[in-house]
């Protein structure tokens, strides 16, 4: 793992719009320069939610350069290495993923897709809530790991481990 350098974590979901770049924003916020943060999809939108910026605005955290992206930018030799990779929904985990320089840890953090949500502005705006809740609860465990002293394979365990959290899905989910 990285010794000279913070931890770098990408966080993948299919259209990178919402739950990957609510992932790449909080903890990006509350990284303390220990871990910098990347968000891409598969097949990415092209722009962010505007429901999820709202919500990251709402709660205090820094929405500045947030774009859908895809996962080939992080693939290629030229790339930041990867020390973590996250699927935060089951349609990215279930893909056959670039191989990522490095050997990433992997692990899958299904959250339920809140872009999905259909209803009131009330209910979409609760969903992305929830879902920036769920999220914020697995990266406080992640971040609260003792990234530097634990063994690699014990590590892995636990990421998945995080992933079981309160709010997965309920689809069986590979890791990335």
């Amino acid at each position: 793992m990285a010794e000279d350098r913070p931890y770098n974590v990408l966080f993948l979901c299919t259209g990178n719009s919402a739950r990957s770049v609510l992932g790449e924003a909080f903890l990006n916020h509350t990284a303390g320069g220990q871990f910098r943060a990347f968000s891409a999809g598969s097949h990415p939108k092209g722009q962010v939610n505007p429901m999820a910026l709202q919500v990251l605005r709402e709660a205090g955290i820094p929405t500045e350069g947030l774009r859908s992206k895809s996962w080939d930018e992080f693939a290629g030799l030229d790339a930041p290495h990867m020390d973590f990779v996250f699927t935060v929904c089951d349609d990215a985990a279930g893909e056959v993923c670039p191989i990522w320089p490095g050997h990433p840890l992997t692990a899958h953090w299904g959250i339920e897709d809140p872009a999905a949500v259909e209803g009131t502005d009330f209910q979409k705006r609760a969903a992305f809530l929830e879902a920036l809740r769920f999220m914020k609860n697995r990266i406080s465990a992640f971040t609260s790991l003792p990234h530097r002293s634990i063994d690699r394979m014990v590590l892995q365990t636990k990421l998945h481990e995080i992933g079981s959290l309160e709010g997965r899905t309920t689809k069986a989910g590979s890791a990335a």
